[in-house]
């Protein structure tokens, strides 16, 4: 039937729309490795490739939108499912938003924060694999609440995770002896990086009341 066909197209193009916003979230980390280990020109290229990829998830959010306003799906899920793809898209946004950040604003950050922030940064943005691991458990033919439960725990674990290395470092930060100034511009810094997570964990909670309605 067409409406099956839209649907699988629908699914395609998510599992796709999903590659692009992973390859962003890596690029805002690259930008960040690059930026503490004082590579200038590495960092801008990284940024540069992250507002790319950004667009070319809009670009596909826009076309998961077309499809579903042709007939994919029932009418009582379209909106759920174009909802879950708009909310989705605040995760490639943070990513880009924070690579952009620092090579903007340019945050100062001393030696003794750096494997912190590194350490940080790896646990936001690592964020991406399980929820890679919800987004597939959702599209993918019959899939089973329980796969979508399992998975949505995994991205909760690693929140929590970044909750607690935030909290330590916003401590040790105001802390340190820096100027005050100084360190409102590390946390806000801080603040970007876990941004990340912070959206993939809002949108997993999403889809799992979508989920609660109707597994695809």
């Amino acid at each position: 039937m067409k409406i099956f066909k839209k649907e699988k197209e629908v699914a395609e193009l998510a599992l796709q729309y999903l590659g692009i916003a992973e390859e962003c979230v890596r690029s805002c980390g690259n930008t960040l490795e690059a930026y503490l280990n004082g590579q200038s020109e590495e960092a801008a290229t990284h940024r540069l490739r992250a507002s790319e990829l950004e667009s070319e998830a809009d670009q596909l959010r826009r076309d998961i939108g077309d499809k579903l306003y042709s007939g994919a799906y029932l009418p009582l899920l379209r909106g759920d499912i174009y909802s879950l793809i708009d909310s989705l898209d605040r995760v490639p946004n943070a990513a880009e938003a924070c690579a952009s950040f620092l090579l903007s604003e340019r945050p100062a950050i001393p030696d003794e924060f750096k494997d912190r922030f590194q350490a940080v940064a790896r646990a936001s943005l690592g964020i991406i694999e399980p929820l890679h691991e919800v987004v597939r458990a959702f599209f993918k033919p019959k899939g089973k609440i329980d796969a979508i439960r399992e998975q949505h725990k995994s991205v909760g674990v690693r929140e929590s995770e970044v909750d607690q290395l935030e909290w330590d470092l916003t401590v040790a930060v105001y802390d340190s002896s820096l100027d005050l100034a100084v360190k409102h511009h590390l946390k806000k810094a801080l603040d970007r990086i876990v941004h990340v997570s912070d959206r993939a964990e809002d949108w997993a909670d999403q889809l799992e009341l979508v989920a609660l309605k109707s597994v695809l």
